[in-house]
């Protein structure tokens, strides 16, 4: 495993992740009964922005300008977009930074705990021993958080059904594997199987409109309960950049988060546009009944 998500941290993909990650925890709490929130590939849980701009061997060029840098001063942002920039905002500033652009971008895992009540609680996986070992780090001194070195996929089988009889599961592995989507596909369908009515949320790339179609598919024949995705693309199809976008699946989301989202994700497609065509869309592959 080479990848790195600080490399990429605060970009559109993570602006539209956590945007919508925020509102689903809002959702869930709307009920005063805890939840178990699972996170798959929890990376470190906290990202300096400054080192974005340096890789192993060459300097690079920062991603988190071209997304959470475009929101991070704006001052008419739909309800959903203001929530999640002011708790980054609070994060970064919690960590020490004084200047005016951000220096310290709070992974989903931080975001999360940063909104849990007493009666919630996190398991983080993450199975890349630095990272894991950063994570360890960030949550030290936090309580209801459990954290393991180890592959997501199969972590998740022993967390559900938890005790609290509620979860929400986030699935957002670094894509580098030729048969992720399948094993993607495998995880939800184990965890449909321990706990039907789990909130389970996935994200994917948007490189190869075919695959995503076929993941579908793989999906669709789970017999699968409500569920819906939500993609935006930051240029249009005939631009050179590889990844023209990103999506997520939500499955068994809360009721009316589909309402609360898509105009935040349409306000994203002009603030977090690189070139004409940029777009979103929210889609239900399965309708509620």
């Amino acid at each position: 495993m080479n990848y790195r998500h600080h490399y990429h941290a605060g970009n559109f993909a993570d602006v539209l992740k956590h945007a919508l990650l925020v509102r689903l925890v809002r959702a869930m709490q709307r009920k005063e009964r805890g939840f178990l929130y699972v996170d798959t590939h929890a990376g470190r849980g906290r990202y300096d922005l400054a080192s974005a701009a340096r890789g192993d061997t060459l300097e690079r060029q920062p991603e988190w300008p071209e997304g959470i840098g475009r929101l991070w001063d704006h001052a008419d942002l739909p309800e959903t977009l203001a929530d999640y920039v002011a708790l980054a905002r609070d994060y970064d500033r919690s960590e020490g930074n004084l200047g005016a652009a951000p220096r310290f971008y709070p992974g989903s895992p931080r975001l999360v705990r940063a909104l849990a009540r007493t009666q919630d609680r996190l398991a983080l996986f993450e199975k890349h021993p630095d990272e894991a070992g950063a994570l360890r780090a960030e949550f030290a001194r936090s309580g209801a958080v459990g954290i393991q070195s180890a592959d997501g996929y199969a972590g998740l089988r022993g967390q559900l059904p938890p005790p609290e009889k509620r979860a929400l599961v986030l699935i957002d592995p670094p894509f580098e594997a030729q048969d992720e989507f399948a094993q993607v596909s495998r995880a939800v369908a184990d965890a449909l199987k321990r706990m039907p009515a789990a909130t389970i949320v996935v994200w994917y790339p948007l490189t190869e409109r075919a695959r995503v179609e076929a993941f579908f598919a793989d999906l669709k024949a789970l017999v699968l309960p409500p569920t819906w995705a939500l993609e935006l693309t930051v240029v249009g199809p005939a631009h050179p950049l590889k990844m023209k976008g990103c999506g997520l699946v939500v499955i068994n989301p809360p009721w009316q988060v589909d309402r609360e989202i898509e105009p935040a994700a349409t306000a994203l497609a002009g603030l977090l546009a690189q070139a004409p065509g940029g777009r979103a869309d929210l889609r239900w592959l399965v309708n509620e009944s």
